[in-house]
C-alpha cells in the first residue's frame, strides 16, 4: 500500500459545497502553482495535490503521469469536482477524468502537455520528435545536478533561472527522473464523449522571449488548439500570458474558471 499524497485544502469562507481539485505540472507544486487561485476559495472549496515527489508528498524513484492519476482518482471520491490541470499535471488530470467520468463535474486543461495526443497536428508532432531526441541524447551524458538542470532549463529558452530553493531543487531532481508526461497515450475520444464542460486555456506568448515562443510557445498552443478541437472544448487564449497564464494573468483565470463553475 503506497502512503497517501499530500493535499492542501483552502476553504476561505466558501458559499457553496462544491471542490475544485488542482494538479500541478513539473518542476512546482500544489500551493505554489496556484497560489494565485486563492481568491476563489472564497466561493469553492480547493484542494491542491502535491504529486509524488514534489510539495510535501512521499518521495518516488520515478514519478508517473499514471500513477498520480491512481492519486488524484483516490481524491476524487465523492460529489464530483471540478477538476484542473496545468501543463503535465493536465495530464494527469485526462488520464483520472477518463477513468473515472462520473467524479468530474467540469474539466479545464491549462497548457496542456500532451503532445502525443496531439501528434496529429505537424508542429506538435515535431516537436514531440524533438523531445525524444533531446532525451535519448540526454541519457548518454553524466546527469546533471538538481540545480544545474535547473539553470539550464532556465537558460535554454532565455528566460531566468528560478530560485533554488530546498523544495524548488526537489521538485526538479523530481522531474529529472519522471516517466514524460508529453509521451503518454491518453484516450481523447472518452473525454471528448463525457457529458461534463470542458475548457482549455493557452496563453497567447506574444510576450515571451522568441525562443521561449519557438521552442516552447509554438507546439503548446498549437496542443491546446488540437486538443480542445479533439474532446469538444472551449477554447480560452490569454494575451500577455505564456506557459503559465493562471499566475501570470490570473484574475483572467479565476474569472474563466468562475464562470465555467456556475454554468456547470
Amino acid at each position: 500500500m503506497r502512503d497517501a499524497i499530500n493535499v492542501v485544502s483552502w476553504d476561505d469562507g466558501a458559499v457553496t459545497g462544491d471542490r475544485a481539485v488542482f494538479v500541478h505540472g513539473s518542476t512546482t507544486w500544489g500551493t505554489s502553482a496556484f497560489a494565485r487561485q486563492r481568491p476563489l476559495a472564497h466561493r469553492y472549496r480547493l484542494e491542491l495535490m502535491d504529486r509524488r515527489g514534489y510539495g510535501d508528498s512521499p518521495d518516488v524513484a520515478h514519478s508517473d503521469a499514471t500513477v498520480d492519476a491512481e492519486d488524484l482518482a483516490a481524491l476524487l471520491a465523492g460529489r464530483p469536482v471540478h477538476l484542473v490541470g496545468h501543463s503535465s499535471g493536465a495530464v494527469v488530470a485526462l488520464l483520472a477524468a477518463a477513468d473515472n467520468p462520473g467524479a468530474v463535474r467540469s474539466l479545464t486543461l491549462i497548457e496542456p502537455s500532451c503532445y502525443r495526443a496531439a501528434a496529429n497536428d505537424p508542429i506538435v508532432a515535431s516537436a514531440l520528435a524533438q523531445h525524444r531526441e533531446a532525451l535519448t541524447a540526454a541519457s548518454h551524458r553524466p546527469p546533471a545536478s538538481p540545480a544545474d538542470y535547473l539553470r539550464r532549463s532556465a537558460e535554454s529558452l532565455d528566460l531566468p533561472a528560478p530560485e533554488p530553493t530546498p523544495t524548488r531543487l526537489r521538485a526538479a531532481e523530481t522531474a529529472m527522473r519522471e516517466r514524460p508526461a508529453w509521451d503518454v497515450a491518453i484516450p481523447l475520444e472518452d473525454i471528448g464523449t463525457a457529458p461534463w464542460p470542458k475548457l482549455v486555456i493557452c496563453g497567447t506568448w506574444a510576450s515571451a522571449p522568441e525562443t521561449y515562443r519557438r521552442l516552447g510557445g509554438e507546439p503548446s498552443m498549437a496542443c491546446g488548439r488540437a486538443v480542445a478541437q479533439a474532446i469538444g472544448a472551449e477554447l480560452v487564449t490569454v494575451p500577455c500570458a505564456a506557459h503559465e497564464p493562471h499566475w501570470e494573468q490570473a484574475e483572467v483565470v479565476n474569472a474563466t474558471l468562475l464562470k465555467l463553475w456556475e454554468q456547470a
